[in-house]
């Protein structure tokens, strides 16, 4: 089963802030709804283990991330693969690009990823609805630990 999503997240800080916490892997453990751990293997390629629930079924995730055609701090392409056991798979990409508009950034973001297993007998509404509410918690969350200083440190 294939999906595609597309949207915009304005965040409360330059694009170079925004960028530094599209690539530290501590704030992106933070902000990935689920993330049990996230480890940079190579500055454009990360580890990651990712526990979700989508509708009766809960899997965790072993996925593996790559970014590509970095151009800081405009765009890049993050692509990835997780594979949840019994659960099934998941692997996509995603094209971002951060645009500054007075003293926000513009985060937009394509995105195209394939289902497959369990989760694709879950039916498409229910797939598309869970992804978009995971982007929107990990854009919101992004938006608090970029934007706000006292919450990046801790």
């Amino acid at each position: 089963m294939v999906m595609e999503m597309t949207g915009e997240e304005r965040i409360a800080a330059s694009r170079e802030t925004v960028w530094r916490g599209l690539n530290d892997p501590d704030i992106l453990k933070r902000c990935i709804p689920g993330c049990q751990s996230l480890e940079m293997k190579s500055p454009t390629e990360l580890a990651a283990i990712v526990k979700v629930k989508i509708g009766p079924v809960s899997a965790t995730f072993n996925g593996h991330v790559t970014l590509s055609n970095l151009n800081p701090p405009l765009s890049y392409r993050i692509s990835g693969e997780g594979k949840g056991g019994m659960a099934g798979f998941a692997k996509g990409g995603a094209d971002v690009t951060l645009n500054e508009e007075n003293d926000e950034t513009v985060l937009r973001y394509d995105v195209k990823a394939e289902v497959g297993g369990k989760l694709a007998q879950l039916g498409s509404r229910l797939i598309d609805s869970t992804a978009k509410k995971l982007a929107q918690q990990f854009f919101t969350n992004l938006n608090v630990a970029v934007s706000d200083p006292s919450e990046a440190a801790g």
